[in-house]
């Protein structure tokens, strides 16, 4: 009995030897089983979403231009007043297509919309921007303070300006820079209040673009940007671009999408342009208790400074002893809150010069209190 009870030891021992390597053997197999459904689930659903981005992309492609003859005659006609081979020109309209999306993103509100600026402030300065704004800044400390040093544009405007635009070069648009420019060009949206004016506008940059990409040997149907038209980092239109741009890394070429030297130096170089005065703050508070006739007088000329700080005391705005003392015209900048009372700042020809990059005040103050707020999250 002791001799089977021996076999039988031996026997169980030898079972268990060969079931167990195939059990961790089983267990692989299933694990890679898993792991590769993983991945085909992965790909599949990744693929899926880009057939359905790519199915959406097409039901909102109108035709080429190549089939409008009032296209192909604009390009004829651009061809000649530019000196572009003809031929280049109408492959590069032709190509183009009409893009609905464009036609609608252009839209003005509708009339009656509240402006709010509160709401429009928290889309720009908060947690997300600011800290690329530090990284931002941390990491072209040299570029920016060459910049200020060459033009007296602050960094914390040079900042403000890519954080508002871009997030520091994360949303640069997805839309071909020519699709948006034809489509504004030869289709914008007629009831536009000023529909005839923005198409000669978009026409003209339609020929900057084709201008720019010729001279600087560039794929014009392979530049993307916002749904009307600009480019790179600081969303450069193609005639800023041209004018403004500079070469502040010195390689001998303008790089507004990759090269952060250029963008700063140019963003620098556009509001030295358009009149920065060095050192001279941007705005400072009012307190508004003007009649209306007085307020309707300070607010006719919209953002243009126009009054003397005293002109402004006189007409009921309130200033503190640094506007006081400002020498150099003032304008009555008013902020809507919706239902709130407004905000009301005396706004400086250096504010002004910040509206020349987009004519609007909420864009200005939200740039400039980004780059404040950028400026007061950097590491001590």
């Amino acid at each position: 009995s002791t001799v089977i009870r021996i076999l039988l030891s031996i026997a169980i021992f030898l079972i268990a030897s060969y079931v167990a390597p195939t059990r961790a053997s089983e267990s692989k197999d299933l694990k890679k089983s898993q792991t590769s459904v993983a991945k085909a689930h992965t790909s599949a659903t990744h693929h899926a979403k880009r057939a359905r981005a790519s199915k959406r992309l097409i039901e909102t492609q109108g035709p080429p231009y190549a089939t409008r003859a009032d296209a192909m005659q604009a390009a004829d006609a651009i061809a000649a007043r530019l000196g572009l081979d003809a031929q280049w020109v109408r492959e590069a309209i032709g190509q183009s297509r009409y893009m609905p999306g464009i036609a609608r993103a252009i839209a003005p509100p509708p009339v009656g919309t509240p402006k709010n600026w509160a709401v429009y402030r928290s889309r720009f300065v908060e947690p997300m921007r600011i800290r690329a704004g530090v990284k931002f800044w941390l990491n072209n400390r040299e570029t920016l303070e060459r910049a200020e040093q060459q033009t007296g544009v602050p960094a914390s405007i040079i900042v403000g300006i890519i954080g508002v635009e871009t997030i520091y070069g994360q949303q640069t648009g997805t839309y071909r820079v020519m699709d948006a420019l034809t489509t504004l060009a030869f289709d914008f949206p007629p009831e536009h209040p000023r529909a005839a004016e923005r198409a000669a506008f978009f026409l003209r940059e339609l020929e900057a673009f084709l201008e720019l990409t010729h001279r600087t040997h560039t794929d014009p149907l392979a530049l993307r940007g916002s749904y009307a038209g600009a480019m790179g980092l600081p969303q450069f239109m193609p005639s800023s671009w041209s004018k403004y741009g500079i070469d502040f890394d010195g390689d001998g070429r303008v790089d507004l999408f990759h090269s952060t030297a250029d963008v700063i130096g140019s963003v620098a170089n556009y509001f030295k342009a358009f009149g920065w005065k060095p050192g001279m703050p941007t705005h400072f508070p009012v307190h508004l208790v003007a009649n209306d006739a007085d307020k309707a007088a300070l607010l006719a000329p919209d953002i243009l400074p126009t009054f003397t700080a005293a002109a402004m005391v006189d007409k009921g705005a309130e200033l503190d002893a640094t506007a006081l003392q400002h020498i150099g015209p003032l304008a009555l900048v008013e902020l809507q809150n919706a239902d709130a009372p407004p905000l009301y700042l005396a706004g400086t020809e250096n504010f002004y010069a910040i509206t020349r990059y987009n004519w609007s005040s909420y864009y200005a103050l939200a740039v400039i209190e980004l780059g404040q707020a950028v400026a007061a999250a950097m590491p001590k």
